[in-house]
Parts: C-alpha cells; sequence; structure tokens
C-alpha cells in the first residue's frame, strides 16, 4: 500500500464517499486544491449519485488520470483514442481485482438501501462493506500508472 492508497483509505473512513476518497487522496498532485477535489467527484460516489453504476473510486481515477494525461483537441481522434484505451486499461486492471467496475455488482452480497439517502457511516457500515478496498486499489492502481507514466 502506498501514501495515497492509505490517504484514500483514511478519507473514506472519515465519512467522504468512495470518489471524493480518491481524488482527495491525489488533489496536490493534479493540481486542485482539496476542496475543489471534493466537490468535483461528490455527484460520483455510491456509483454516481447513488444510481449503484460506475464505482466512485473508478470514476475517480479517471478524472486523475484524464486531468494528468487527458487531451484537449476535439479533432485529435489518434489522440482520444490513445486515451480511451488507457482508459480501458485502468478499467480491467480493477476488473482483475474485482471482476467489474459496477457498484451495485461490487456490493451484491451487501445490504445496500434504495433512494438517495446515504448509508449511515457506522462501525457495522465499515465492516460488511468492501469499499474501503475498493478506494485503496484504485488508488493504488491510479498511483501505479502516474508512477509508470514517469510523473
Amino acid at each position: 500500500m502506498n501514501k495515497h492508497s492509505e490517504k484514500a483509505g483514511d478519507l473514506f473512513r472519515q465519512g467522504y464517499n468512495c470518489s471524493q476518497a480518491v481524488i482527495g487522496a491525489f488533489a496536490d498532485d493534479i493540481g486542485l486544491d482539496f476542496e475543489t477535489a471534493i466537490k468535483l467527484s461528490s455527484s460520483f460516489g455510491a456509483g454516481m449519485g447513488k444510481l449503484r453504476e460506475v464505482c466512485g473510486a473508478v470514476s475517480s481515477m479517471f478524472m486523475i488520470a484524464g486531468l494528468k494525461y487527458g487531451y484537449t483537441s476535439p479533432t485529435d481522434d489518434e489522440i482520444k483514442a490513445g486515451h480511451y484505451q488507457e482508459i480501458q486499461n485502468l478499467a480491467d486492471e480493477f476488473k482483475d481485482l474485482h471482476k467489474t467496475i459496477i457498484c451495485r455488482e461490487l456490493l451484491e452480497d451487501v445490504p445496500v438501501t434504495t433512494g438517495f439517502v446515504p448509508g449511515k457511516r457506522t462501525e457495522t457500515y465499515y465492516e460488511v462493506r468492501p469499499c474501503e478496498k475498493y478506494v485503496r486499489d484504485a488508488a493504488e492502481i491510479i498511483s501505479k500508472y502516474i508512477a509508470k507514466k514517469g510523473d
């Protein structure tokens, strides 16, 4: 476990959602102040606003990759394709560990509430949910990606 993975886990334990925990751990590295990073990622928790779609930790992994290495030209299809390939590679690394990047599938064995009200963060919550592991793993994956890119 590296410093980003540890910090992401700590942020999740403080009550930040999965997306906020990952991007918050990298705020300094991606040129965002912590508050902006937390606000930017606030909508992606619980699989995008508790819709249980793409895991928020994975969404933040992609945001970090985009902020560090994303493209800006709307017409350079080669650059776009290269970036999308990198994003799919990151998704595949997460899938290698957890079989899916979809929140509802990651939590299929965990009782979760529906609607928009977040679950209360209690010790039982942390004991039952594997989300802290997903947060730490996403932070580890994007850390390795950044190290490989040489930044």
